[in-house]
């Protein structure tokens, strides 16, 4: 159906498909740079594995220096309509010093700065308390060893410094997001003070003062995971708590929780007592293993929270996901697109007339407007928003992203 008869069709429901295209080219998308590489980093100094984070796949194409990730970051925004963001973490720095976590600073990621400059792409970042030595033990900021949590303190410090910088220099903000991997893989019997040190160093770290016309920190929970199977430090009710007294950005990571729980129901549970929300968007199966995103119901019902709620001025939406079987540029696209349109079917629904229904008990009429919505054209609608992007769409898109892989086909 070409782009008319659908704007049309979507008319009859009331739905104005003009307004629909032009706030969702609005909306940024923060693009996690961990796919490229499959969360390896750059550190010159070798690392560990620790904290629970692995890529599985070998598939040909993994970036291995900056330069290699900047080229395909640079493809796969090539592919995606409208402007989004890059979320950058800390071991990802590019310098040929050989800092540690405690030592890093701006200077070690003005490539990045310089590039996201010219690309015209906004920065967030991340430190990163995972893979080196003093997280071996899957503890950080809430470790018994005071040295220990200063290290990893004086890291955080760094890293709100390096990302109030980064907000400085592109004019705005960038949101610096706070995930410690501390847990404990059989069952602990001091919860309580695992949890007192975790919060006394987050005090530490949040500490200092930055503008936050160029800061928001943000702080993200998680349920389990491996090597966190019994307790998990930074639990959702430890950081929803903190996060409200200290009026930080709180982050929900879909695959943070127990896959039958409704991530997208805690949106508006959230939204009443925090203000802002750092939303990272993944695919669990079976546990936190951050498969590539589908435009299945669970991206379709976080997609119609944010936008029924109007929370997409208070939500920042960032993808998390590392697969290394297939095309890892692939991934990102896809990944960042099928964000897009669920955002675009939650902007092309009645909401009016969904309310209405549902204010006045109508459920039999609620329901039969959400499932005759199914069948609205809301591909012609997409591909039209591509269009105006010069973005490819159908065969065009796949044979756009094979040949790229082919270009990267000899990385190993």
């Amino acid at each position: 159906m070409t782009y008319e008869l659908a704007r049309e069709a979507f008319a009859e429901w009331g739905v104005d498909t003009e307004a629909a295209l032009a706030t969702l080219a609005t909306i940024p998308i923060s693009m996690h740079c961990w796919q490229g590489d499959d969360v390896r980093g750059f550190e010159r100094a070798t690392g560990t594995s620790g904290g629970g984070i692995q890529a599985t796949g070998n598939h040909p194409g993994r970036a291995r220096t900056p330069e290699e990730l900047r080229a395909d970051l640079d493809f796969a925004y090539s592919m995606i309509p409208g402007k989004h963001r890059l979320n950058l973490h800390a071991f990802y720095l590019d310098t040929d010093e050989t800092p540690d976590r405690d030592e890093i600073a701006f200077r070690h990621f003005t490539p990045w700065v310089d590039w996201a400059r010219e690309q015209d792409v906004k920065l967030d970042f991340n430190p990163t308390f995972f893979a080196h030595a003093k997280a071996d033990d899957n503890l950080t900021l809430s470790h018994p060893d005071q040295g220990i949590r200063d290290f990893w303190i004086e890291h955080g410090k760094r890293c709100r410094e390096i990302a109030a910088q980064m907000g400085a220099a592109q004019g705005g903000e960038v949101v610096n997001n706070i995930w410690v991997p501390d847990g404990s893989k059989d069952n602990p019997v001091d919860r309580m003070g695992a949890r007192r040190r975790l919060e006394a160093s987050l005090d530490a770290m949040l500490a200092p003062a930055h503008d936050k016309a160029h800061l928001l920190d943000a702080v993200e929970c998680k349920l389990f995971g491996i090597g966190v199977e019994a307790m998990t430090v930074g639990s959702h009710e430890f950081y929803m708590g903190y996060a409200i007294r200290n009026q930080t950005a709180l982050c929900l990571d879909m695959g943070h929780f127990h896959p039958t729980e409704n991530v997208a129901d805690k949106l508006t549970a959230v939204a009443l007592s925090v203000q802002d929300i750092l939303l990272h968007v993944s695919r669990p199966m079976r546990w936190d293993s951050d498969h590539v995103i589908l435009l299945d119901d669970s991206i379709r019902a976080m997609a119609q929270e944010i936008v029924f709620a109007d929370l997409l001025a208070r939500t920042r939406i960032g993808l998390d996901f590392f697969d290394a079987t297939i095309s890892r540029t692939a991934a990102w696209v896809i990944g960042v697109r099928n964000m897009q349109k669920a955002l675009l079917e939650a902007l092309l629904m009645p909401h009016e007339r969904l309310r209405a229904a549902e204010t006045g008990l109508n459920f039999t009429t609620r329901l039969m407007l959400t499932e005759e919505f199914k069948s609205l054209p809301h591909g012609a609608v997409w591909s039209e928003f591509c269009a105006r992007a010069n973005r490819p769409t159908g065969t065009r898109l796949i044979g756009a992203l094979d040949d790229y892989q082919r270009t990267v086909s000899e990385r190993h």
